[in-house]
């Protein structure tokens, strides 16, 4: 008996330790939550998919003609600057980002919607180039598990499986395909090369894929340390307090991709422009300036409705709030899709 009662205290304050040991954003059911700190869901929120897509059937799709580039010119570009640093728009949250010898690609989206098979809002706009006419890519970043970031289609057919693969927690499931897929927690890295490091680092947002398996998969953003540059990465995040830590720890950053788009759910959500998961424009610009950004390229717009404002405003709100968050307005970067500019230029 008495022996029992040792081994039981022994197991007890081992139990005890270990959920003591474990980071604030673990939590004991095995799933994740936000960092300390961040918002949280407003109680008076009424989701609706009837009023949401009775609301979202009054959306304009209209876009100027210069919103995307003739994918021919696009191949055109991707060659010329093949032996350039470059960042490159594909569309939606999808960069290619060449730095020295690495070509990374961004949370890779070729599919027609974003849904599970046929499912799921339909693009408005599709993808800069093909997913086979993409150059070859060495390192995938994957930052959450929502069907407009983790696509499975594109993974599926995805034409450079040896990439190395970098992902939060449990998101190395979807890339069994793949020969080099690490997963990090948050806060740990990954040193690619002598010139480049990548760094997972928190945001404020959530996974799911079924009715099953909410933050089940972390999320995160990612930090690109190369040479003496700093690039940030961000997930598809709302605004929180983790950003000024994060500007201290790893500032200043020279250029920040950031999501504007998707933060309108009125009337099912009680404020107009306000998402606790999506930054709408001024907010996205305040994560930037927490961060100590020098310069920030929106994304996540102006390819896909999922959310409820017009879809040309995001942009225009992102480059009119600029000086106010501490940035000239040509600091605020938004790309065409598949514009391709030279890293030298953009961060300089």
């Amino acid at each position: 008996m008495l022996r029992f009662f040792i081994l039981f205290i022994v197991f007890f304050n081992t139990q005890n330790l270990t959920a003591a040991d474990k980071p604030y954003h673990h939590l004991s059911d095995g799933t994740f939550r936000n960092p300390e700190g961040s918002p949280k869901i407003d109680p008076n929120v009424k989701w609706s998919y009837k009023v949401f897509n009775a609301e979202k059937k009054k959306i304009k799709i209209n876009f100027p003609e210069d919103h995307v580039i003739p994918s021919e010119e696009v191949l055109k570009n991707l060659e010329k600057h093949k032996n350039d640093d470059y960042v490159a728009f594909i569309g939606h949250v999808t960069f290619l980002i060449k730095l020295g010898s690495t070509t990374i690609i961004t949370d890779p989206v070729f599919s027609k919607n974003t849904g599970p098979w046929f499912f799921g809002p339909k693009r408005y706009v599709d993808p800069a180039i093909k997913l086979n006419d993409i150059p070859k890519i060495d390192l995938l970043l994957g930052t959450h598990d929502h069907y407009d970031s983790t696509d499975m289609s594109t993974i599926r057919n995805f034409p450079y499986k040896k990439a190395k693969v970098i992902v939060p927690l449990r998101m190395s499931k979807y890339f069994r395909l793949f020969n080099d897929v690490n997963e990090l927690d948050w806060y740990e890295e990954i040193v690619i090369n002598k010139n480049l490091k990548i760094t997972l680092l928190p945001a404020v947002h959530w996974g799911k894929r079924t009715f099953w398996d909410t933050n089940k998969k972390l999320w995160g953003s990612f930090l690109i340390e190369y040479k003496d540059k700093k690039i940030f990465f961000a997930c598809d995040t709302g605004i929180g307090n983790i950003y000024k830590d994060l500007g201290k720890k790893y500032g200043p950053i020279d250029l920040t991709f950031i999501n504007i788009g998707a933060y309108n759910f009125y009337p099912m959500m009680p404020m107009k422009d306000k998402s606790v998961y999506h930054a709408n424009p001024e907010e996205a610009l305040k994560i930037a300036k927490n961060l100590k950004s020098k310069k920030v390229i929106g994304m996540h717009w102006g390819t896909v409705v999922l959310s409820l404002e017009p879809i040309m405003e995001p942009p225009v709100r992102f480059k009119n709030g600029a000086e106010k968050y501490g940035f000239k307005k040509d600091d605020a970067i938004i790309f065409k899709i598949g514009e391709v500019q030279k890293l030298e230029g953009l961060i300089n």
